[in-house]
């Protein structure tokens, strides 16, 4: 791991009540939980000895009060007061020693701890106050020293991301390994763009994303929202919003989260926003190249992970309807400005997809049709705004599927078919884009023309005859095809050859002679067919 790399180490938990009593110093004193069993783990931020019947004013909240019960007021209602006074100012526990003035805790002291649900804690043992302040302050002191110093860390980490123009994938990485939580971020219409899972699943982090972001209402500023208890951070500049960034509890009995935790999430928003500035290319972009780039490498972790993120990303995951397209632009040029198009055009027109350069070049489609709409039209569509770009581009499609995790096959049918297609090659009379129906032997064969068996293959078949032209001066190639075209017909050969019958045979029968074949035979001449359509695609490549 380098020095701009994060850690991978969560933030450390805040010393708690319980850790305090758990400590030697207060445990040889046989501490015990009166009151507020369950809360237990409030952090303490100091420890306060105090004799006063006021100790509240002297209190910022999050101390742990030791006291000798001494200066506690004898009457109900002082009582109550007193308790009020600790419980308004948010100290963390009273820890009363029973040993001088008291052997068991007043009944108007626990009433009124219970009431206000502070922790009360007895000790049965006499405890040197004077030692547990010193063995607490400097677990607290060594603990804040470790967050001054992960603070910084984590401000060299995003600090680092941003001078190496990290991407929105890398910053929401970075704090995800930071805290060991699940980061998310989102545009302003509730899609997740990038999420890093961290102890879970995708499909754990964005089933019913959506839905549940709204819940969490607005934010100005990173803050604890919603019913989940989401922490999220706006991401903007200048006023202008572009989306928040989101961290998820790790689990329902996790810890809260904490200081450090906010200030991660600040800085990946202030990294995210400079990201954005940096980088021309719009999330939503990035979010869908990624997400299809992952179908059709297959590299989600599950089924349920595919569905979650597709449809996070606003793709209908329930339709049962998935047609792939894929857009040939067959020049260096223009793949920009068509996807951007193309999008623009599916969104106008109301057809969920996903778009997204798949390679230099090559653009796909993944369309999510509603069960009663045809989607022929729509490629049709598609491919007019593909030719109006890029008048060579060349667009096929794969088969309908009918579940997500099929949408790779559709996108290898449509690939196969576009490996099979030369620019130029004439369409059908009634649509604008190649299918597998398409592909007849000449072009099966073009798809594989790169492939040394078949050079050999066409070689081995007619070699012979065509080096005996070159050497004779000879046109028997050009007689053979003419013979299979006119399927074995000899008369219709020689009429298309404008030769006689007589010269058509004996020429034939050179033919034969030369290849060693039996033109009778239907066999020997679909392979010679073959072999004569391989040199054709050949000799055009």
């Amino acid at each position: 791991m380098n020095d701009n790399e994060p850690s991978g180490h969560g933030p450390a938990r805040a010393v708690t009540v319980a850790d305090v009593l758990a400590l030697p110093v207060l445990a040889a004193g046989h501490p015990r939980v009166v009151t507020g069993a369950s809360r237990l783990d409030r952090p303490v931020r100091w420890v306060h000895i105090t004799e006063l019947t006021d100790p509240a004013s002297f209190l910022k909240g999050g101390e742990l009060v030791l006291t000798t019960g001494m200066p506690l007021p004898d009457d109900v209602p002082g009582v109550r007061r007193y308790v009020d006074e600790l419980a308004g100012i948010g100290a963390a526990a009273l820890v009363i020693e029973l040993v001088r003035r008291y052997h068991r805790p007043p009944d108007a002291l626990v009433d009124a701890c219970r009431l206000r649900g502070l922790p009360l804690v007895t000790l049965a043992r006499d405890v040197n106050f004077l030692e547990v302040t010193q063995v607490v302050h400097a677990l607290l002191l060594g603990n804040q020293a470790d967050a001054m110093r992960r603070t910084q860390r984590i401000h060299e980490v995003f600090t680092a991301l941003t001078l190496r123009g990290a991407g929105a994938e890398d910053v929401v990485r970075a704090a995800a390994e930071m805290c060991g939580r699940t980061v998310v971020l989102e545009n302003l219409v509730h899609q997740a763009l990038v999420c890093e899972p961290s102890g879970g699943t995708v499909e754990e982090a964005l089933t019913g994303w959506e839905q549940r972001s709204r819940a969490t209402g607005a934010d100005d500023r990173a803050a604890t929202r919603g019913p989940a208890g989401w922490l999220t951070a706006p991401v903007e500049y200048q006023g202008e919003r572009w989306g928040r960034v989101v961290m998820l509890p790790a689990r329902a009995d996790g810890p809260a989260f904490g200081p450090e935790d906010v200030t991660v999430l600040e800085r990946t928003a202030m990294a995210l926003t400079v990201a954005r500035l940096i980088h021309a290319t719009p999330w939503e972009r990035t979010a869908h190249r990624d997400a299809l780039r992952d179908l059709v490498g297959r590299r989600h972790r599950s089924a349920g992970d595919a569905r979650a993120r597709c449809a996070a990303l606003g793709l209908p995951t329930d339709r049962g309807r998935f047609v792939a397209t894929l857009v040939d632009l067959r020049t260096d040029s223009g793949e920009s400005d068509l996807e951007s198009r193309l999008d623009q055009e599916l969104r106008t027109a109301g057809i969920p997809a996903l778009v997204g350069s798949l390679a230099p070049g090559r653009l796909g489609v993944l369309l999510a049709p509603r069960p009663s709409q045809p989607w022929r039209p729509v490629v049709d569509r598609l491919c007019g705004t593909a030719l109006g770009v890029a008048p060579q581009a060349v667009v096929t499609v794969g088969s309908e599927v009918s579940d997500l995790s099929e949408a790779a096959r559709s996108f290898h049918e449509a690939a196969r078919v576009a490996e099979a297609t030369p620019t130029g090659q004439p369409l059908p009379p009634d649509r604008s884009f190649h299918e597998q129906s398409d592909i007849g032997l000449h072009r099966l064969l073009y798809a594989l023309r790169e492939d040394t068996r078949i050079q050999q293959y066409a070689e081995q078949q007619l070699g012979r005859l065509i080096d005996h032209d070159a050497q004779h001066g000879t046109d028997l190639l050009t007689t053979l095809r003419h013979y299979l075209e006119a399927a074995g017909n000899k008369t219709t050969a020689a009429r298309r050859g404008g030769l006689s019958r007589e010269t058509m045979y004996q020429r034939l029968r050179t033919v034969e002679r030369l290849l060693d074949r039996d033109l009778e035979s239907g066999a020997q001449r679909t392979e010679l067919h073959t072999a004569l359509t391989a040199l054709d695609v050949l000799r055009a490549h």
